[in-house]
Parts: C-alpha cells; structure tokens; sequence
C-alpha cells in the first residue's frame, strides 16, 4: 500500500458524496476512481471531486492495481454481491448500511472478507456522535445500574417524491424494506450498541401512508439478553420529521438523547450537570442532508485498521446484528407471533 490508501467508490447515488468528501478530507487517503452503472452518474461525481477514472462496470474497476480500498455505495441488496468481489480482488471495504438485506447475503459476504483476509467496516456513524459516546461510557461505568429500559425512536419523513425518485426505493427485492432498513437501521444499530443484543421481538409493520410494498411505519417490543426491555418506532410517513430519540433507563438513573444532545442526565446517587455535546445534522426530512463527519471518521478508522491488523470498529459480524433484527421484526410483523433471533 502507499503512504496514502488509494480509494474507489463504487456507486454514484445521493450518499456517494458523503463517501467522497470523507475520503477527500482524509490526509491518509485519496480516490482514484468511480464506478456506476450509470455512466452520468459516475461522471457527475468524479467532476465534482476531480477524480479521472470512471467505470460503468466495478468488475472491471477491481481489475485496477492501484485501488486498495472500495467504498461500497450501491442500493442495499447489492452490497453481498459488490462485497465478494471486492474482496476476491483483495480489496479492503467500506461498505454504507445495511450490511445487505438477506442473512444468507450477509454471511456470504463476512465468510468472502474473512477468507480474502482483507478488511470490512460498516457505516454506523451515530456510535460515532458525541452524546451517544458519552453515553455508552455512562451505562459501561454502571451508572444506571441494571439495565430496564432502551427505546429509540426515529420519526422520518420522506416523501412520495423520494420513493419515485429511484425504481429500488420502497421494494423488498432490493430497499429490503422500509423505514427500518433504509432509514432506521442507524438507530437500531444505536440501540443495540448501548443496551446489548436483543433476544426477541413484536412488532407491527406496514405502509400506511406512502404507496410501496414495504413498511412506512414499524413499532417493535424487544426484549434484549439482559433481560431489559424496550420499544422501538421507526417512520417515514410522519410530517414533519422529528428529531431522533434515544431514552436509557436503569434502576439508578435514566439517560435521554437526542439529534441536539442530552434531554436527562439523572442518577440516584449522584448529581451531575446535563453534558453540552455537539448537535448532530440530522437527515429527519431530507436523506440529502446527511453530514460526512461520520464517514470521515470510519474511513479513517479503516485505514487504521489495515495498518495495524485489527478489525475495524464496525466489523460485517457486529453489523448484521441490526439487519437480523429488522427481519425478525418482519417477520414478527407477518405472522403476528414473538420472534427469537437466533
């Protein structure tokens, strides 16, 4: 490898520029190429971000020497099949959330990553925010003692207009589902990161506003291992967007967060000061809006990762967590029973 990781982005829809900007601004990277099978896609961002080569096949892209890492930026049921051959190309990976939409696709992938021996982080950039660092330190000093309640709660809005926009969007074969896979699945990653694994879920689904196959509006009870439990919510049919909220709650204490920083800082054996943390951009009612912060971060932590031989912060094995809970959460929906993961 160089004295910089040489990065290609595979994909060139609305998230790709938030890979591009993280790369650019990365002092320990740098993108040589961009491949979409929309050709003017793939143009658009290379102009935009003074790259030269463009591909409308990543196969071929792959081929390329001088490519070390790919950022993995396609629609959601893609990332499996991108993943493997990246990794049989041994290059290292990037790959935007979910993991992919299927457990069989995801265990394809990590067992290719694992085999190839090369790296795969996952973007999960809400671990990353100040309050929810601040609050994982929390819960792990034992502050709220035994563990009782973890809710998070994402009220997006999207429009009909954004499910148009693209022939994928809002369809099980590809989107994988709704306003939990797509949208949600950053704070379901979140939930799950503070409070522990969950064990078993009930849950309701459906489209109730936006006219597409997969859910608009999903509510889950969970019952995590620990034996806390909890309450998920997750839309894109509410207007307007609300700020995303995450309630932590334990027989000495409860925690409160959300987008613009802490609601509640409140133990029983102790008084401490609300903490002033930086507020998050939030993409609540526009996916355009999403800051690149996160990615930075993440890229940074890849390349770390690689030259120093360790996993990455987010790994494929800690990041299906949130895709199998989802589809537990679907088919709990479906057959209207309780569902354990596995």
């Amino acid at each position: 490898m160089s004295e910089k990781m040489r990065f290609a982005i595979i994909g060139g829809g609305v998230i790709a520029p938030s890979h591009a900007r993280a790369i650019a601004g990365s002092p320990n990277a740098e993108l040589v190429a961009v491949a979409d099978i929309d050709k003017d896609k793939g143009n658009k961002l290379a102009a935009e971000f003074s790259v030269s080569h463009v591909y409308a096949s990543y196969e071929e892209m792959l081929k390329r020497d001088d490519i070390d890492a790919v950022s993995i930026a396609v629609p959601s049921g893609f990332h499996a099949d991108v993943a493997v051959a990246a990794a049989q190309a041994g290059k290292h990976i990037l790959c935007e959330k979910p993991l992919d939409i299927t457990s069989d696709s995801m265990t394809r992938m990590i067992a290719a990553v694992r085999r190839a021996n090369v790296k795969l982080g996952c973007v999960f950039q809400l671990r990353l925010t100040p309050a929810a660092i601040v609050a994982k330190k929390a819960i792990e000093e034992g502050k709220l003692g035994k563990l009782v309640l973890g809710d998070a709660y994402q009220k997006n809005y999207r429009s009909p207009q954004y499910y148009k926009s693209a022939g994928w969007r809002g369809t099980w074969a590809i989107d994988g589902g709704g306003a939990l896979m797509n949208q949600g699945v950053h704070g379901i990653d979140l939930i799950q990161w503070l409070m522990g694994d969950v064990q078993s879920v009930f849950a309701y689904s459906a489209p109730l506003v936006r006219e597409i196959e997969v859910e608009d509006t999903a509510v889950a009870v969970v019952k995590y291992k620990n034996g806390a439990f909890g309450v998920i919510q997750g839309t894109t049919s509410v207007y307007p967007g609300q700020e995303s909220r995450f309630e932590l709650h334990g027989e000495n204490g409860t925690i409160v967060f959300g987008d613009s920083g802490f609601k509640q800082w409140k133990f029983a054996d102790c008084e401490e000061e609300l903490p002033q943390v930086a507020p998050r951009v939030s993409a609540k009612d526009d996916p355009t809006q999403i800051a690149s912060d996160g990615h930075f971060l993440l890229v940074e932590d890849l390349i770390a990762a690689v030259r120093e031989d360790r996993d990455p912060m987010v790994t494929g094995e800690e990041a299906r967590k949130s895709v199998d809970l989802i589809l537990a959460i679907y088919e709990s929906a479906r057959t209207g029973k309780e569902i354990t993961i596995a």
